[in-house]
């Protein structure tokens, strides 16, 4: 009797512990999120959330995601990062330049959380960086651009001259003038990623020298409004922005985030992350030409989608040779393509682009 009881208490016990094992093997794996503007902006911020989301719905129920908006890039941007960690996520995304250092120095602090900074250069050994080539999508635009163009002018309402900026700048221009060669194109920077004031501002007074067809590198749908306002065109930049301008918008570069960060958050589980530079486009399904507006004749439409299949296959770069800088020296030789280690460090204008970046 006693030893049948003994083997019953076992078996309870047992049981206990692969249950209490199974219910912590289940448990998932939390991801942190740090946003530089609000979800609701409709560019950057509202695209990474968008991969957010797209990520926990499709994990099932193995990630599970929080974030945090709104967040400047000053130092107390550590104070969120060192938050996130002590909260328990596995994996923490910074997703503005303007977090490197605070990053860096978090990182240190917590060598078993995984750290992945957007548009960053610094790594260390649990910290990644990871960005999308935005200059994919600004190139589709410039050929989309460059058909629709009336007064060969084109506009940019411009964030912050740093490389990613500059060379977004650069690609819509190159684009443009593959199909057009009189087209120039004039930027004005604002100086920050969210200013919806300041943005609508700058598209003003784009329009009022004559660019009627508007591109953008900050996160809120002012361009694309003030474009519809005036009878000018514009593009979606991050998302899609035609519910803000239906009539102007020509088409958008859409940021597809999910993709890495599924593969992160995959490579996390699986134990396989090792920390590096995951710059990912149309290739990887990062970057897409989308919601193309009732402007667009269907010849560009098929011209513009041609050139994307053609970037996807590897047969197309923006920045293949021969391309001339601002002064018309060539910088990239016929036959050759610009290397990623030169794009990302660009600080100068190609030619065609009017004016000088500010310092």
């Amino acid at each position: 009797m006693l030893l049948s009881r003994l083997k019953t208490l076992t078996a309870v016990a047992v049981m206990s512990v692969a249950g209490l094992t199974a219910a912590h093997a289940a448990e998932p794996i939390k991801a942190g999120f740090v946003y530089i503007g609000p979800t609701g902006d409709h560019g950057w911020t509202f695209a990474h959330d968008e991969g957010r989301k797209m990520l926990e719905a499709q994990s099932g129920g193995k990630f599970k995601t929080a974030f945090v908006e709104n967040v400047p890039e000053t130092a107390d941007a550590e104070r969120v990062f060192r938050d996130l960690a002590q909260k328990g996520n596995k994996v923490v995304f910074g997703t503005s330049f303007g977090y490197m250092n605070q990053m860096v120095k978090v990182a240190k602090a917590f060598p078993n959380t995984v750290f992945m900074h957007a548009t960053g250069y610094k790594t260390a050994a649990n910290l990644g960086v990871y960005d999308v080539r935005t200059y994919e999508g600004a190139y589709m635009l410039g050929v989309v651009a460059g058909k629709m163009s009336k007064s060969n002018q084109l506009g940019v309402v411009a964030s912050i001259p740093i490389p990613e900026v500059i060379r977004n700048i650069n690609a819509f221009t190159i684009g443009a003038r593959s199909v057009n060669p009189a087209i120039t194109t004039r930027a004005i920077w604002v100086n920050s990623w969210f200013d919806p004031g300041k943005e609508r501002e700058a598209a003003l007074a784009l329009i009022s020298q004559g660019c009627d067809v508007l591109m953008q590198n900050t996160d809120s749908p002012a361009v694309v409004q003030a474009a519809q306002e005036k009878g000018v065109l514009a593009f979606g930049w991050d998302s899609d922005m035609s519910k803000f301008g239906g009539k102007a918008q020509l088409a958008a570069s859409v940021l597809h985030w999910g993709v890495l960060y599924k593969k992160t958050m995959d490579e996390v589980e699986a134990g396989t992350w090792k920390s590096g530079d995951m710059w990912w486009g149309v290739k990887e399904g990062a970057v897409n030409i989308e919601n193309f507006g009732p402007a667009v004749p269907p010849a560009v439409k098929k011209l513009a989608e041609e050139r994307r299949d053609a970037i996807k296959l590897g047969k197309l770069h923006p920045y293949a040779g021969p391309v001339k800088d601002q002064s018309g020296k060539v910088f990239v030789a016929a036959g050759q393509t610009y290397a990623d280690a030169d794009l990302k460090k660009m600080n100068f204008y190609v030619e065609g682009v009017q004016g000088s970046i500010p310092k």
